[in-house]
């Protein structure tokens, strides 16, 4: 836990204070915001409060005193829960502005971790809560340079991947091997293992129809070979075997034939287009020094999609955050199923992937590249962009 700099940007925001808290578990970033063992088993309630100013002070339950030695602050015992009500009380002092992890009409449900009724209890000694969400991205979504290199390096391995499982299906093609979308995941997966990656679930591999579920899963039982005429959706994602290592998360499309039809390429256009437009707006406003919201990139995506008529087809969030899970805690850019009004920082790691999907027509497209918003301020696409479909 960086103390003086979560004091800082606490004053930086005029806030009173930060209260964390956990009961079995639950709140992971507050662990990793203080740098707790989220191994460790936690039974009973606990508080940390950092005020704007002074010593941080912490409860904790009589079975479990020891849970918060680690962190610098006073330490107070409760058991009773009169007296975990009392005690906390005493602790948060006079009325404040408190930030948890909370977040107005749960906006934004990475940080939603704290329970309506510890927010009524606070809220009941007169302090007024706010959310916690960009103090969290700040000292737990950001990306140092290590994490950056980390990424980098992923990258170039999946990207390498991806070139080769795509060449396994112009040779199934070629020789008319029967090659099926689970058989061509398993590939994927021996890959990442051959070249020191690991991944927290197994690549997406559609043909046709199967991709306009955007997050279909490949079975022995629903996978079928590639043949002339399909469409072909890879979706990848992947970080080094290490600790602290960063996804890396993409998505490319094709088709096996001659020539896909105009519809198809068509669609995949209009996505890149899409794509291409979220980048320009992340660029521009850091090379004009203007922040930038993450519902605001959504909407620069998304009204490409639009315009080109298919807006109804674009049935998810513009992207994600990426750190060590491959959907992190930071900005989503977003302004569909949630308005995410954070802003991209330095530090930041993020996804475009606008998709459009066509179950009707047997099609689906998305196009899916990374950001990384380097600690110089220049937002950079990490890794390689697709231009054009990928003919098989």
């Amino acid at each position: 836990m960086n103390l003086p700099a979560i004091q800082k940007a606490l004053r930086e925001r005029k806030l009173d204070g930060w209260l964390l808290c956990d009961f079995h578990n639950r709140d992971h970033l507050a662990y990793r915001v203080l740098g707790l063992d989220m191994t460790k088993l936690t039974t009973r309630r606990w508080f940390y409060f950092i005020p704007a100013k002074g010593a941080p002070r912490k409860l904790v339950h009589s079975v479990e005193p020891r849970k918060l030695d680690s962190l610098p602050g006073k330490k107070e015992i409760f058991l009773p829960w009169t007296q975990l009500h009392s005690s906390l009380k005493k602790m948060l002092g006079s009325p404040k502005k408190i930030a948890m992890q909370y977040s107005p009409k749960n906006n934004i449900p990475a940080v939603s971790m704290v329970d309506a009724g510890i927010i009524e209890l606070v809220k009941g000694f007169g302090h007024k809560i706010v959310s916690s969400a960009d103090l969290v991205q700040l000292f737990e979504a950001t990306i140092s340079e290590e994490g950056y290199r980390t990424h980098k390096e992923a990258g170039v391995l999946v990207d390498g991947i991806r070139a080769e499982a795509f060449e396994e299906i112009r040779k199934a093609i070629q020789t008319s091997s029967g090659l099926t979308e689970y058989q061509l995941q398993q590939f994927i997966m021996r890959r990442f293992k051959e070249s020191g990656l690991v991944t927290a679930a197994p690549p997406i591999v559609g043909t046709t129809e199967h991709p306009a579920d955007p997050h279909f899963e490949s079975t022995p039982e629903n996978a079928r070979p590639f043949k002339q005429g399909d469409t072909v959706l890879l979706d990848m994602w992947a970080k080094l075997d290490k600790p602290g290592a960063i996804y890396y998360d993409i998505t490319w499309v094709g088709y096996i034939g001659d020539a896909p039809s105009p519809k198809y390429q068509r669609v995949f256009d209009s996505a890149k287009a899409a794509r291409n437009a979220a980048i320009a707006l992340v660029k521009d406003r850091f090379a004009k020094g203007k922040p930038v919201g993450g519902w605001e990139v959504d909407d620069a995506c998304r009204n490409v999609v639009k315009k080109a008529g298919y807006g109804k087809y674009f049935v998810h969030r513009t992207g994600h955050s990426i750190g060590e899970e491959v959907h992190g805690n930071g900005v989503n850019i977003d302004n569909l199923e949630t308005k995410d009004e954070r802003q991209l920082m330095r530090g930041s790691c993020f996804s475009i992937e606008p998709g459009i999907y066509l179950p009707k027509e047997n099609m689906a497209v998305r196009t899916e590249i990374n950001i990384f918003v380097r600690h110089d301020g220049v937002p950079e696409v990490t890794g390689e962009m697709q231009e054009e479909l990928v003919h098989l």
